[in-house]
């Protein structure tokens, strides 16, 4: 399986709320950089813990409208487009850095200040 197809299943995993599953890709050890680079998870359990307010950290009516993965060595790139009930079409960047076949690294990439606005 590519990196690309593990970053898919993730994604899939999003769109049916399985949070389990999608921690499963993940390392231990590993590292959620938020948007605004400042709040930093570190851990899969602190990540799979902060997955169970998603809806909380999202603005409302969040909503992924695609996502193109682009993959490289050690790791994949999404460019993904959203909506919300405040922003009618946007895109975010995530990045993806692999040990192995686990993401150690989930990086996002977005206008921060758009993100604050939608809220």
């Amino acid at each position: 399986m590519s990196k690309a197809d593990i970053v898919q299943r993730g994604w899939d995993a999003v769109a049916a709320g399985d949070w389990d599953k999608l921690v499963a890709d993940y390392t231990e050890d590993m590292i959620f950089v938020m948007p605004g680079q400042a709040d930093v998870l570190e851990g899969r359990a602190a990540f799979r813990s902060a997955l169970d307010g998603f809806g909380g950290i999202v603005p409302p009516g969040f909503e992924v409208t695609s996502v193109r993965n682009i993959e490289g060595t050690d790791e994949v790139i999404s460019i993904a487009g959203w909506k919300s009930n405040k922003v009618e079409a946007s895109q975010f960047v995530i990045l993806f850095r692999f040990r192995g076949d686990a993401i150690y690294e989930e990086r996002w990439f977005v206008d921060t200040e758009q993100w604050k606005g939608a809220f």
